[in-house]
């Protein structure tokens, strides 16, 4: 029973305190999602424009969650969660989406944005079933999903010379 509570303890302040979870849903690739922690499971909302895609959550089914530290990005702990998606104007939805909006960055609709995602989006709960995975020997580190975002070019060959100069120049 002790070390049920410990576990319990340490799923909800791992997650609680990182900003980035990984979630694995059946048949798909892990992926990082931003969450909140509220009355007791990870909350996220996705699945419509501009929002984070959330594949393989379905409602009942069955999901790996994976938090790492927020200071050194290391695994914590990896737990077993139920999906439960919530049904918009519902208390539960209402209550869940006041605390996603309030850790939601950069979003372009503001005040508006609960609106959308009543519309458009998903709103998902992960509820820890009390079963947590032990920490793995090896590396379990796998190649980048596949993405339609770029990275930066490689610097102008003369950058480096023009900004030597502007040093000098002080």
């Amino acid at each position: 029973m002790t070390s049920e509570l410990l576990d319990q303890a340490l799923v909800e302040e791992a997650t609680k305190k990182s900003g980035l979870i990984w979630v694995k849903g059946p048949g798909h690739p892990a992926r990082a999602l931003w969450h909140v922690w509220h009355e007791g499971a990870a909350c996220v909302v996705g699945d419509g424009p501009g929002e984070q895609p959330l594949p393989g959550l379905v409602d009942g089914a069955e999901a790996e969650v994976t938090v790492r530290s927020k200071d050194k990005g290391g695994r914590l702990v990896s737990w077993s969660a139920k999906v439960v998606e919530l049904t918009s104007g519902t208390e539960r939805w209402d209550t869940t989406v006041g605390e996603l909006k309030g850790k939601r960055l950069n979003a372009h609709d503001g005040e508006a944005m609960p609106e959308r995602w009543a519309r458009e989006c998903r709103v998902i709960r992960l509820e820890p079933t009390g079963t947590t995975a032990p920490l793995p020997d090896g590396n379990l580190a796998e190649a980048p999903l596949p993405t339609s975002a770029t990275t930066r070019q490689p610097i102008p060959a003369g950058l480096p010379k023009l900004l030597m100069k502007r040093r000098k120049r002080k």
